[in-house]
């Protein structure tokens, strides 16, 4: 008897252990699906790495990813709308490379010429040209100095002939090859044809793209995936040896759209350094941004604001508002999700010194952007929140996430900000669909 009642014991310890292991497994599994990846800021917050979307906005949005999850040939398009934090492209980099990893690369999406601009690019893309004198216009500028594309910015030159040469960086660009390109220009600016390498295996479309008054969106097709793609422009009228006179044009050039025709995601990021809600909210230039047909606008501003002399919270509010109301007219079916900035310091004088203080504004901003989303029924995510909240700029520097303005990230600190938008879409994304599986 005593000999069953010890087997009974190591049988049901057994039972146990192996209960216990198949938990745990099961427990891991799920972490591994809802968070495949993991941040390295030991001050972020993990119960507060989510998305707040009570009201199911981001739904639409997810059912898209489901096909992909599903293997169906099809693209989902995500923008990225910010300031200096997006310009720089470590942030946006790093989220995309995390979606295409999870749900397939459709190619590097939207490119701008900011190296043209005299001004800050993201590393793993080139566009140079011959032409060395622009007038960069901007979407910041109160007066325009040239028309304004949907990147935020436009380039415009005198000169009788242009070029561009775009290429894929080897390192930072790794993977980003493409066959189609997609010139947006204005509409009096000399058309551009293949040069170089690929000059007889591309095809040209002109116009192909459904545009706006004023502007044109010539695409070009390689017969194979390739990282680099020369044009130049013509003056000849097609059809024929005809060439119009170089003052009919009024060469205007925005940037370009980088595909590789295979189903996945398209992430594009749009910032311009400065930027801020009214900079946007201008009916011409959302027209633009909804060319891109995003599922999922994601809106990264606040930065800026909050250094206003004068910040007001009706006022950002009331800016906030009219950019969502000019959003929603022309992308209707868009899933918007708002996201807060982190903490940041600003310097001010104190005894005849200039020294850094937390910039306090942080906090109002990141407030008024959370009551937003909630009033509108919109997603919201609270990167303020998630890194530690008041007093986190702190740590961001210690730990050296944060640049030497202590306004901007190092690449490092991008990174990690990528890292944590990807968790927390991810995350409610896998809350989803365990309600879906529930329900069904």
């Amino acid at each position: 008897m005593m000999k069953r009642k010890k087997r009974f014991v190591k049988l049901s310890r057994t039972l146990i252990a192996v209960g216990a292991m198949v938990l745990v497994g099961a427990v891991l599994a799920r972490a591994s699906t809802v968070d495949p990846v993991h941040s390295n800021l030991r001050f972020a917050i993990d119960s507060l790495c989510t998305v707040d979307d009570e009201a199911h906005a981001l739904d639409s949005f997810f059912a898209e990813l489901k096909l992909l999850d599903e293997g169906k040939d099809t693209v989902v398009s995500i923008v990225h709308l910010g300031d200096s934090h997006i310009q720089a492209g470590y942030y946006t980099g790093h989220a995309m490379r995390l979606m295409h990893a999870q749900y397939g690369n459709a190619g590097r999406g939207w490119v701008a010429p900011f190296r043209l601009a005299k001004t800050n690019e993201p590393n793993d893309y080139f566009i140079s040209s011959l032409i060395k004198e622009w007038t960069t216009g901007s979407c910041i500028q109160r007066s325009k100095k040239s028309p304004v594309g949907l990147g935020g910015i436009g380039l415009q030159t005198v000169s009788p002939f242009v070029n561009f040469d775009l290429s894929i960086a080897p390192v930072n660009g790794a993977g980003y090859g493409f066959n189609r390109v997609v010139l947006f220009r204005g509409e009096k600016s000399m058309p551009m044809l293949p040069s170089g390498t690929w000059k007889d295996s591309v095809t040209v479309s002109e116009g192909e793209f459904p545009c706006l008054p004023g502007v044109v969106a010539d695409t070009f097709g390689i017969s194979c995936l390739t990282d680099s793609l020369q044009l130049q422009s013509t003056r000849r009228k097609q059809g024929t040896d005809l060439l119009y006179p170089a003052s009919s044009f009024e060469n205007v050039y925005y940037g370009f759209l980088m595909t590789n025709g295979r189903p996945g995601i398209l992430y594009h990021a749009v910032g311009v350094n400065g930027a801020m809600f009214v900079h946007y909210t201008d009916e011409q230039y959302v027209r633009q941004l909804a060319l891109l047909n995003p599922s999922l606008l994601i809106i990264s501003l606040g930065t800026n604001e909050s250094f206003g002399k004068r910040f007001r919270i009706e006022e950002f509010t009331g800016q906030i508002e009219a950019f969502l109301a000019l959003v929603r007219k022309y992308m209707p079916r868009a899933a918007i999700l708002l996201t807060t900035p982190p903490e940041c310091y600003r310097r001010v004088w104190v005894d005849k010194k200039r020294v850094y203080v937390r910039n306090d504004n942080s906090e109002r901003v990141a407030k008024a952007i959370t009551g937003m989303a909630r009033e509108k029924g919109l997603a919201c995510w609270d990167l303020f929140s998630a890194t530690g909240g008041k007093n986190s700029c702190i740590k961001w520097l210690n730990g050296k996430w944060m640049g030497r303005d202590r306004i901007h990230f190092t690449k490092e600190g991008y990174s990690e900000q990528g890292v944590l938008l990807f968790q927390a879409l991810m995350r409610l994304k896998a809350e989803r669909d365990g309600e879906r599986a529930g329900n069904d």
